[in-house]
């Protein structure tokens, strides 16, 4: 009888059952990394949203912080921050499209408290989309610019049982 070339059927899922052990090994560290991923991107983007705050009440003092993200990006217009119009309170040109949204790398931002004439104080407080997939940790941010997590617990105020990251 003539031996015949190839791989048994036996061969093939033994290869197949190595395969789908390095799988089950290998995604729940993607998916640990990507949530690292996201969490890291919205504490920048939350420095990015305080450094941008800083600017818009020292160039519009009479106004104080923005009370919404379209007045820190281009107003909501998608045009204004390329074309030769400057900067104003209701469209400053201090953010990204992409923040201006609300949503960015897995989480939503807003901005609350924004109290005074001028607006003395703000709050800035980012969720996960999607938690446990998209981020674990809440991350808020008022005038002081420090970035404060809560854990795994939704913040409705940057107060309280909110603690400063290290």
């Amino acid at each position: 009888m003539r031996k015949q070339k190839g791989f048994s059927l036996i061969e093939l899922l033994i290869v197949v059952a190595i395969i789908l052990i390095i799988a089950a090994i290998a995604i729940p560290n993607l998916l640990r990394a990507r949530i690292a991923a996201n969490e890291a991107a919205a504490v920048g983007a939350l420095r990015t949203l305080n450094t941008a705050q800083i600017s818009y009440n020292s160039t519009y003092p009479t106004v104080g912080f923005a009370s919404t993200l379209q007045r820190l990006g281009d107003g909501g217009t998608a045009t204004n921050c390329g074309s030769a119009t400057s900067p104003t309170s209701t469209s400053a040109c201090l953010i990204d499209s992409a923040l201006e949204t609300g949503t960015k790398s897995g989480y939503s931002f807003q901005v609350t408290g924004v109290t005074g004439t001028p607006a003395s104080t703000y709050q800035m407080i980012a969720s996960p989309v999607t938690p446990n997939q998209s981020g674990v940790r809440y991350f808020c941010s008022f005038a002081d610019a420090v970035v404060r997590n809560n854990g795994s617990t939704a913040i409705a105020s940057c107060t309280g049982s909110v603690t400063p990251l290290q």
